[in-house]
């Protein structure tokens, strides 16, 4: 960033009063534009992990029913109907691998969602500690946020 832009940016944020807060650190104004709440994500992504484990168990219409061979009874009765002539035991594949497919795909989203929710929540976490780390006066109490601003006219 050239030293005029930075001048700009440095200017347009003094002309919006605009103010920075961290999460967990004292002094911080309360009309804050972002906010992240650590309990908001670990509950999001808690509920993901717990969505993935219900749709591995529930939704698995091809392992219901395995027999020896490893079909599951939907799989069986497409099977049984191949091979008594009926196109609808083709037709039940089909349905059958398709569901398995948008499944496996939502099993991802939910498995992504979930792990970089409990990411975001460690690594805002740790991102305040630093910050607020740093931001402290020799006695060990925080730098008040009017302070702060000095640094930004």
């Amino acid at each position: 960033m050239a030293w005029d832009e930075w001048d700009r940016a440095k200017a347009d944020v003094a002309a919006r009063q605009t103010s920075m807060r961290l999460n967990q650190v004292p002094g911080g104004s309360a009309d804050a534009d972002l906010v992240v709440h650590q309990d908001d994500l670990g509950a999001v992504g808690h509920e993901a992990f717990g969505l993935h484990g219900r749709l591995q168990k529930q939704a698995d219409i091809a392992g219901a029913g395995i027999d020896q061979e490893g079909s599951g009874s939907t799989m069986q009765a497409a099977a049984t109907l191949k091979a008594s002539g009926f196109a609808l035991g083709g037709e039940l594949e089909t349905a059958v691998s398709v569901w398995t497919s948008q499944v496996k795909a939502v099993l991802q989203a939910c498995a992504h969602i979930s792990n970089h929710l409990d990411y975001s929540q460690k690594a805002h976490a740790a991102d305040d500690e630093a910050i607020a780390a740093s931001l402290r006066n020799r006695d060990g109490s925080a730098v008040a946020v009017s302070r702060l601003s000095e640094y930004f006219k």
